[in-house]
């Protein structure tokens, strides 16, 4: 990995690296950031903030996704509902039995098309089928299915894809906070910015122990230091 440049930049690394954490660990927003950096004496200004995420985000996901493990193979797939500029449209999102976020689309319909440019991504991406596909009841998903002609158990059910279900609560709360996306490309970018960090930070920490959550608290700690390794 070539490292990240931090040069020209008024603010040393450390700081730029902990504001970045700050918005995209927690659900706050760019003034929320600012506030908490005032607190520890740091004159940063929200727009800086902004300006970092821009562009060190990208980069910073780029890198935390190819330190990712490889995801299970039961995938659940959905799609939710988003206003953007006063605009109906669907984030489809796939993400596997963990709820660890595979891959995310923003598409203005919820057909048979948009169905399977979903299904396509992650099984490029990830270069293998799962073993089982968990998908609600629409129709698009079995159109595309059959397709592409996948062989793995797809299985459609009323609770049985709440999995994905759950995961929109955090693309909510976020939407929330930023009062609405504010255009497709800006919510797109976020949002696999956003996807990226979560992954990372997401420990599932009910379902283990006070140990086994320390042990998982330091990976993901060392994954993040790896990602943001400065020039």
């Amino acid at each position: 990995m070539v490292p990240i440049s931090y040069r020209r930049h008024r603010f040393p690394p450390v700081v730029i690296q902990h504001a970045i954490w700050l918005y995209l660990r927690f659900t706050l927003s760019y003034r929320d950031v600012e506030d908490l950096l005032g607190e520890r004496g740091l004159e940063v200004s929200y727009e800086s903030v902004r300006s970092w995420v821009l562009k060190f985000g990208p980069v910073i996901a780029r890198r935390l996704r190819q330190l990712r493990s490889r995801p299970s193979k039961r995938w659940h797939l959905d799609e939710m509902v988003v206003r953007i500029a006063g605009r109906r449209m669907y984030l489809w999102r796939a993400v596997d039995h963990e709820g660890e976020v595979l891959d995310m689309l923003l598409q203005r319909r919820r057909d048979k098309r948009a169905a399977l440019k979903l299904m396509r991504k992650p099984l490029r991406k990830h270069g293998f089928a799962p073993r089982v596909i968990v998908t609600d009841k629409l129709r698009s998903y079995a159109c595309a299915f059959q397709q592409l002609r996948l062989t793995c158990r797809h299985e459609q059910g009323l609770r049985k894809n709440n999995r994905a279900e759950n995961s929109h609560q955090v693309v909510r709360r976020r939407e929330r906070k930023m009062q609405r996306f504010k255009s497709a490309a800006s919510a797109q970018r976020f949002l696999s910015i956003h996807a990226a960090v979560h992954n990372t930070f997401n420990l599932q920490r009910h379902l283990v122990s006070r140990a086994t959550l320390r042990i998982f608290r330091a990976e993901a700690a060392t994954q993040w230091q790896s990602a943001i390794a400065a020039a």
